[in-house]
């Protein structure tokens, strides 16, 4: 069931995404923000709120397709599959679409919170494809990579950041075991958790 709910989450994210923009060309902004570099950030209105900020929201979503020789490995089956059935195995896990974005949530508007903000990056696959074998254009659900994390804007452009990282999830019937060429569910990346920081900077022209 919780992977049913990111199909169900990002769409409705990236309809309020769209609608907080439209919201934010609309308002008219200060000098300061006006004119402050994207990577420097801005002082809070003093206006604003301090839950659920107009601003709160942030990302962005991308949909690719891979050309035919030219598939998405998430690293879930063998690419050897004259050597494990041929034109009927059952481990076709190659992308030909991939769907995939960042959403930042900053839920404070003022304060030393501020700062913080969560985050999520998921990834969709879809595709049924055999390596030199099998090519079609089918959008047969493959599965999500994903991770979460936390943050916390320090100052000119430097963040704090703490992600998660989890297994790659399977959809639909293809969440069972596919054969000999079956590699498992550790995906391109594995489980895994890491600190670092983040550096943004210039001004992007749209």
């Amino acid at each position: 069931m919780k992977r049913w709910v990111w199909i169900l989450v990002i769409p409705v994210l990236i309809s309020l995404a769209g609608a907080q923009v439209t919201s934010s060309l609309n308002s008219p902004q200060n000098p300061a923000q006006a004119s402050a570099p994207r990577g420097s950030g801005h002082d809070a209105d003093s206006s604003e709120r301090m839950f659920f900020p107009h601003d709160m929201l942030w990302g962005w979503a991308q949909l690719d397709l891979a050309p035919p020789h030219n598939e998405i490995d998430p690293n879930l089956c063998s690419g050897d599959v004259a050597a494990n059935g041929g034109l009927q195995d059952p481990c076709s896990l190659f992308a030909r679409y991939m769907l995939s974005g960042i959403l930042e949530v900053r839920p404070f508007g003022r304060g030393p919170l501020r700062r913080f903000m969560v985050y999520g990056a998921p990834t969709f696959l879809f595709g049924k494809t055999l390596p030199k074998t099998l090519y079609t254009w089918s959008p047969d659900a493959i599965g999500i990579e994903h991770s979460w994390g936390v943050g916390i804007y320090l100052n000119q452009g430097f963040e704090f950041r703490i992600t998660q990282h989890f297994l790659f999830d399977r959809l639909g019937a293809r969440d069972k075991s596919l054969g000999t060429a079956d590699l498992g569910n550790n995906g391109p990346w594995g489980r895994y958790v890491t600190v670092g920081v983040r550096k943004t900077f210039g001004t992007r022209r749209w």
